[in-house]
């Protein structure tokens, strides 16, 4: 049975072609670490700076030495977060947040910082003004999320972006969904941070992601993880430079190796290039659905102000059901439930059911979108048979 697989937006798949012989090549051929030792390990030195101005031209970012790796996006947004509020500080988040955002917020909200949800419309779309009347003289930061998981709804960062500067408060970014598919300027949407993960759109392997931090916003904030850093080892203090001061400890280089590579293929490629393939087939999805009777998709119309994340509730069906019917008999890996987005969920109208959640990437095909639409309508008339 031929395999397609619609999960992207959970992790890629294939990864960037060359990506697992960069990773092998370091293990088998290069092996050193970085900082840490008196031999020459430039390969993997130059390796790591090198990955870092490429994440910093990505982003269009000034101080590639301000590009921190941590283990994947969720570990930077916990840095981000613990960081640097407070007791008594107020944060801003919209409705359609992951729970990367809002598991670390409610363990700061035990804590004393107080937490605002602006609510989004029931396409996940958020009222930049709705945003302005919740903020207060004890703001401190708003975070959002750049693309919803759930409904692929893109958030306008850049107005928001301008509401912080005006307001004077910091503003972070979780491109989860959209790093390596959108174009994304980080001067530009005045982001004073933005968090990253290697392995969606970057095409990179797991186990890497990170985030890119204003000088002023490093200065005030946090070593949420402190240890040895290859640097001041005459020192017990935490250094006071970046990326030291937020990098501590061995850190993955067999998945900054692939990463590199990865983000060498989408230099390659090109981001236009891949943002368009991914609309024309959300689009295909979105219209073969949308034909569909009692299927009702979440998220907006059109493949232009979402991403390729295509959410769909079968109404009066199991959408578990669906999604096993997909996979056991046409090979066809979605994901149901979810999505570690309970408060996306609940904005959309789909919680406590969730939905069945198709998302193509840059190797999927047109001939992928038409044989899942055929298995969707195979698969309800299945169920249909057994339900009656």
């Amino acid at each position: 049975m031929q395999r397609i697989y619609l999960d992207n937006a959970a992790t890629s798949y294939p990864k960037a072609p060359g990506l697992g012989d960069a990773v092998k090549h370091f293990i088998d051929d290069v092996g050193d670490n970085v900082n840490r030792s008196g031999y020459d390990v430039m390969a993997a030195d130059e390796m790591v700076f090198e990955t870092r101005d490429m994440l910093a031209e990505l982003f269009n970012f000034p101080n590639p030495e301000n590009v921190v790796f941590t283990l994947n996006i969720t570990y930077g947004l916990n840095f981000l977060l613990k960081g640097v509020l407070q007791p008594g500080d107020h944060v801003i988040v919209s409705s359609m947040e992951h729970n990367a955002v809002m598991r670390p917020l409610m363990q700061l909200a035990n804590q004393g910082v107080e937490l605002s949800r602006v609510s989004c419309d029931d396409e996940g779309k958020i009222d930049v003004e709705s945003l302005r009347q919740h903020i207060k003289q004890s703001t401190k930061m708003v975070i959002v999320t750049h693309a919803s998981n759930v409904s692929g709804t893109i958030l306008p960062v850049e107005q928001i972006g301008a509401v912080c500067e005006e307001k004077g408060l910091l503003f972070v970014v979780d491109t989860a969904q959209t790093a390596g598919v959108l174009e994304i300027d980080f001067e530009r949407i005045k982001a004073d941070a933005l968090a990253f993960t290697g392995h969606k759109g970057l095409l990179g392997p797991q186990g890497i992601g990170g985030f890119l931090i204003s000088q002023d916003l490093a200065g005030n904030m946090d070593a949420l993880v402190s240890g040895g850093t290859g640097s001041l080892s005459e020192h017990e203090d935490v250094p006071p430079y970046l990326p030291d001061k937020f990098e501590a400890g061995t850190p993955n280089l067999p998945g900054i190796y692939g990463l590199n590579r990865a983000l060498r293929y989408l230099e390659e490629v090109g981001l236009d290039s891949i943002r368009e393939k991914e609309s024309q087939l959300a689009t295909g999805l979105l219209e073969g659905l949308a034909d569909m009777e009692g299927v009702r998709i979440l998220g907006p119309r059109e493949a232009q102000g979402r991403m390729a994340v295509v959410s769909a509730d079968f109404v009066g069906y199991d959408n578990a059901q669906v999604a096993y019917f997909l996979h056991k008999h046409h090979g066809i890996r979605t994901r149901c439930g979810l999505h570690c987005a309970p408060s996306a969920h609940k904005t959309l109208g789909t919680f406590p059911q969730g939905t069945v959640r198709f998302s193509p990437g840059h190797f999927n095909t047109k001939e992928d979108m038409e044989k899942t639409l055929s298995a969707v309508r195979q698969a309800l008339k299945e169920l249909d048979s057994i339900l009656r």
